[in-house]
């Protein structure tokens, strides 16, 4: 036995299987400022660089489009219009065909890609491109939400609708009741890494485009749309984005498309990148919202009815907004039961970019509705929103009850957000702050402190039931080294570290021994894009099946070689003992090649379970539910509506975790970007459509300073995953999200101490400083009035 085999017998434990705290693969090369994105690979030469043009109106009609100026403008190559694409002008993701490449006669929003112009420089095409000279006849233009009727007004696809029981009835019948309205806002992605595509030509119809997407297959297929070719001319590849958070879902199609046009028509490598205006210009952010409700409840506050309209800003285009909205129908529930609800989304058209993916994908907005009515409940009856919270949970799971019916008809089998919220409850000494707030401000004048502790119980799968399936594709190399790829794609959550690590446990060998590489159509098909927190689910299973159909291969060639029953060949860490002996990993996987036993396989995962009937509303949409809980205190300045986060603790679950170091990271990064999003980003356009907010200096994502003071995550460490998921995990991208909501019921309980605590502050998002002391004004005025 070799020296290399014998030093491998002497391992007592593999090193970075599941279950282990292992650093993010990339984690040094980013601080190092090796890890390679797009814009650093090697461009081949002659590569030429694309810049937009981009409309200068909301709504209008082209008039005319002279270009000439821009075409002998120095640099440049060529300029492309809708007439050059080949195939198909359209990248609508939901097949609506409402979403052109390049503007063909009309543009719907300011910012709307119109012409293309590709130079030898990067800065020669984007100076050639303001040199056009495009004349429009403008239309009336749509710019907000606010002002329309979900009901009347146009509608970009079609909305869904929720109901169980008798809303209406129980409403009308329930000795009290609350209506009102909420105005919640967007986001920006704010991604670090831009929309970036390099594509290079091939032979014949081939082109591989290099591109910052979190879905390849989806980029693939556009793509190939676009250029009139089939999907196998199309290759994407992607190693690594800098950041995605769904913009990156579908909003990469466009700059992919625009880049392999160019790269085919002049046999060329073709770059597109964005810079951050243009970025936030022209591409997508998270739905703004005007949620109405109504609702009935008794004197102890157990909610008896519900009727909601989620009406979103969905842009000139279906994109996502469809599944968007029906997310947020499908979380207008959060953590309670309804005895009787109705709920209906409104995907409305405006002459704004096309809103899209955002993490979370409207579970988000839908718990801030759930939250809102808590909220107004509580005031009403003059209760703790936490009672009213825990009067109206869903039943825990080991509970015999009825009150575990959603509005979509799926049972809650998995609820354990009763104990999640009793120990943070605990924890965080929820009722002894409580009391100390209270005393703070009654004596404190000017700054008033406030708390909150708000659920979490998120849906895990796509609606869209196809999207349920991944690939993967494991080589092992006759030296013992393993090859993994799959469909996932990596954008910072340390999903690919995640996959790496199933594979190192199947086999028991060290997880530098398996190397991660990018995703590739070229070697996965045919998979759903990175979102919906499915990444490591599918992508997990799918390589976990990969891998046990080679361990099932070793096994049987080395029970028939050593004539030993297959029982008698256990895979140890870095070895594998057949009969009485012990054989390393890599000596088992040699003698395997040299007797021509295949060690590459493909895998492949489905979710289970899981179906869903729009048109019923009704169905088993998730596989299961993610939960968690986050307290928060606040100091407000009542003089300037100025705010400072003192303190957050946050308790959520992420089952039997593949890796706590990296799901820790997930729950903190999430917090912070919820927070960020109701409380200080906020997306502003003047009345004729341009977007203000549109760079770092206009539109405020958190910084360091504005974490909490005291910051305090924990996971639990006895759940698990109700399904059989991958090693009982369960998925930590988007579910800790929501936890932002606690800054925000935070700072409406500051609010609220105004007016003594009796009136609901009706505090929407984001809650800016000034949107916070326009509130505070309003409740000194509403208790004067009252009094």
């Amino acid at each position: 036995m070799n020296n290399h085999a014998t030093q491998n017998l002497k391992a007592v434990k593999i090193v970075g299987g599941v279950a282990t705290d292992q650093r993010h693969d990339s984690a040094h090369k980013h601080v190092g400022g090796t890890a390679v994105y797009i814009d650093d690979m090697p461009e081949p030469a002659g590569t030429l660089h694309a810049g937009l043009g981009l409309s200068k109106v909301a709504h209008g009609i082209l008039k005319s489009v002279d270009l000439s100026a821009v075409r002998t403008a120095p640099g440049v190559v060529d300029v492309l219009t809708y007439a050059d694409v080949p195939g198909e002008n359209d990248v609508s993701p939901s097949n609506m065909h409402d979403d052109p490449v390049l503007a063909e006669s009309k543009v719907q929003f300011f910012g709307q890609p119109i012409f293309a112009v590709i130079a030898t420089t990067r800065e020669q095409a984007r100076r050639a491109a303001r040199l056009a000279r495009i004349e429009y006849d403008e239309l009336p233009a749509i710019i907000d939400i606010w002002g329309l009727d979900p009901v009347k007004d146009k509608l970009v696809t079609t909305p869904l609708t929720l109901r169980r029981g008798d809303a209406a009835a129980a409403i009308a019948a329930a000795p009290r009741r609350v209506k009102g309205r909420m105005k919640l806002g967007g986001q920006d992605h704010f991604y670090l890494e831009g929309q970036v595509s390099l594509a290079v030509p091939g032979e014949d119809d081939e082109v591989t485009v290099y591109c910052s997407t979190q879905g390849p297959s989806e980029t693939q297929h556009l793509v190939s749309h676009v250029l009139g070719v089939p999907s196998h001319a199309v290759t994407v590849e992607v190693r690594r984005m800098g950041g995605g958070f769904g913009g990156k879902e579908t909003q990469a199609n466009q700059c992919a498309a625009i880049a392999a046009i160019a790269a085919k028509k002049h046999q060329r490598a073709v770059k597109v990148r964005l810079d951050r205006d243009e970025d936030m210009t022209a591409t997508g952010k998270r739905h703004d919202f005007a949620i109405d409700y109504d609702v009935g409840f008794d004197n102890e506050g157990n909610i008896l009815g519900v009727d909601f309209m989620f009406a979103l800003n969905a842009g000139f285009s279906a994109d996502l907004s469809g599944p968007v909205g029906d997310r947020a129908l499908f979380h207008c529930d959060n953590a309670y039961f309804y005895p009787n609800v109705h709920a209906r989304s409104a995907p409305l058209y405006t002459n704004t970019v096309s809103n899209t993916a955002f993490r979370g994908f409207g579970g988000p907005q839908g718990m801030v509705g759930a939250e809102r009515i808590i909220d107004e409940v509580a005031f009403a009856v003059g209760k703790d929103p936490l009672e009213i919270r825990k009067l109206n949970f869903y039943d825990p799971m080991d509970a015999i009850g009825t009150r575990n019916v959603t509005p979509y008809h799926q049972k809650v089998e998995d609820n354990i957000i009763h104990r999640i919220v009793a120990e943070l409850e605990e924890s965080a000494d929820y009722a002894g702050r409580r009391q100390e707030i209270s005393a703070f401000n009654a004596k404190s004048r000017f700054i008033k402190r406030g708390l909150a502790l708000t659920p979490v119980k998120f849906g895990i799968s796509f609606t869209k039931t196809e999207s349920n399936q991944a690939g993967a594709l494991v080589h092992v190399y006759a030296d013992g080294s393993v090859h993994m790829n799959h469909g996932g794609t990596e954008m910072g959550q340390g999903l690919h570290l995640k996959v790496a690590q199933v594979v190192a446990e199947e086999f028991q060998i060290d997880l530098d021994r398996v190397k991660i590489t990018a995703t590739t159509t070229a070697k996965v098909p045919n998979t759903a894009p990175t979102a919906a927190s499915s990444g490591a689910d599918l992508n997990g299973m799918a390589a976990q099946n990969a891998a046990r159909q080679i361990r099932q291969r070793l096994t049987d060639f080395a029970a028939e070689k050593y004539q030993v029953p297959i029982d008698q060949v256990v895979f140890l860490p870095n070895r594998v003992r057949v009969g009485n002996q012990e054989i390393s990993f890599n000596d088992l996987v040699r003698q395997a090649f040299i007797s021509r036993i295949q060690l590459s396989a493909a895998g492949f995962y489905k979710t289970p379970k899981i179906h869903w009937d729009r048109s019923k509303g009704q169905g088993h949409a998730f596989y299961y539910y993610a939960y968690g809980a986050a307290c928060s205190e606040v100091s407000v300045d009542t003089l300037t509506g100025e705010y400072v986060v003192e303190r957050t603790d946050i308790l959520h679950d992420c089952g039997r975790s593949l890796n706590r170091a990296i799901d820790i990271g997930q729950v903190e990064g999430g917090f912070i970007q919820g927070m960020g999003w109701l409380t200080t980003e906020e997306l502003w356009w003047d009345d004729k459509g341009r977007l203000r907010t549109h760079a770092p200096s206009t539109y405020k994502i958190p910084l360091a300073s504005d974490r909490p003071k005291i910051f305090n995550v924990a996971l639990t460490d006895w759940s698990q995953a109700y399904e059989p998921t991958i090693h009982r995990s369960k998925a930590v991208g988007e579910p800790p999200l929501p936890h932002g909501m606690s800054v925000l019921h935070a700072l409406s309980d500051a609010v609220a101490s105004v007016a003594d605590n009796k009136i609901c502050p009706r505090l929407d998002a984001p809650a800016t400083p000034e949107r916070v002391l326009m509130a505070i004004e309003r409740l000194k005025k509403e208790a004067k009035a009252g009094a």
